[in-house]
């Protein structure tokens, strides 16, 4: 029997691989990136170099390097998904080099905003929203559209976030919760967390975490927020002890603390009065009320939204 060797031998010197050889090294030498490179390179690279380099040339011809077509870094082609192939010389031998794409930094950034946003019980196309998605279909939207972007744009400026958020109010499905998952997206990319609150399932939450322990735990969380967007306020049913050891005690520490806080609500400001005066049982203070309000007023400026209602043209 032939050694192997020998075998191995007359198909490398056959005229057939010799040719296919040729073949792809024109290929490869013909590729646009490569010629690139070797342009750019043409003090350094030689033949041998280039001649040793070849399979590393053919990784790099192989792949993708514009991701302006890709759908996803899940969908990526390439041999390390979103990471594209560079060419570089390492040590006197052309190597390739594996950087993050356009595609995945995207993403990248995309996810680590959304990590940037704490919710409770907020319905995921609000998580989602952006300003730009807001719909300006009357007078009170392009004036909230503009005010959000006044917001973003002084912590831009300055640096700081202003100490005042707003308190939108209106009917029923006009896009109020909408906007405060607009503008926390917007802070995301800027580094800045917000905590997004459905308020009447977070006090129903409240109550029975006194069963588990996490009560103040929860209360800190939400009351120290960077940014603190409190949805459907007035909506809940109140207990003497959810207006003033929950809601009284998150508004008093982020008014001491000049912490900016959203609030929306099917209520303005007398009608929220009126709401919280009462508790379950029927009974009326509006001292406790008063205090309350004293500060919703010390930590927003109201805005009332309408037009049309974005659930019922759904």
């Amino acid at each position: 029997m032939e050694p192997i060797n020998n075998q191995l031998r007359k198909v490398m010197d056959s005229q057939t691989f010799q040719e296919r050889y040729d073949q792809m090294k024109r290929e490869i030498l013909e590729n646009k990136g490569v010629q690139q490179f070797l342009a750019d390179n043409d003090q350094e690279v030689n033949k041998d170099m280039v001649d040793r380099g070849l399979v590393k040339l053919y990784e790099y011809t192989g792949q993708q390097h514009d991701c302006d077509a890709c759908q996803s870094v899940v969908k990526c082609q390439n041999a390390l998904k979103g990471f594209v192939p560079k060419l570089s010389i390492i040590r006197d031998s052309i190597d390739v080099e594996y950087t993050p794409c356009q595609q995945k930094r995207m993403e990248d950034e995309r996810r680590k905003a959304a990590s940037m946003i704490e919710s409770m019980h907020m319905p995921k196309e609000v998580l989602k929203a952006t300003i730009k998605d807001l719909m300006i279909d009357d007078h009170s939207r392009v004036n909230i559209a503009n005010k959000a972007a006044d917001f973003v744009r002084e912590f831009k400026e300055t640096g700081e976030l202003p100490h005042k958020g707003f308190y939108l109010y209106g009917e029923f499905g006009v896009g109020k919760s909408f906007v405060l998952g607009a503008i926390a997206n917007e802070l995301a990319t800027l580094q800045i967390k917000s905590v997004v609150v459905f308020v009447p399932e977070f006090l129903r939450e409240m109550k029975s975490s006194i069963q588990d322990q996490s009560l103040q735990e929860k209360i800190d969380f939400v009351k120290k927020a960077p940014v603190l967007m409190l949805d459907d306020l007035g909506a809940e049913t109140l207990s003497s002890w959810t207006r003033d050891e929950i809601l009284g005690t998150i508004m008093h520490y982020r008014m001491a603390e000049q912490l900016p806080t959203f609030i929306t609500s099917n209520l303005g400001y007398e009608e929220l009065e009126d709401h919280l005066a009462y508790n379950q049982k029927g009974d009326r203070d509006m001292l406790k009320a008063s205090r309350i309000m004293e500060r919703v007023k010390a930590l927003t400026m109201p805005i009332r939204m309408s037009g049309q209602n974005r659930r019922e043209s759904k």
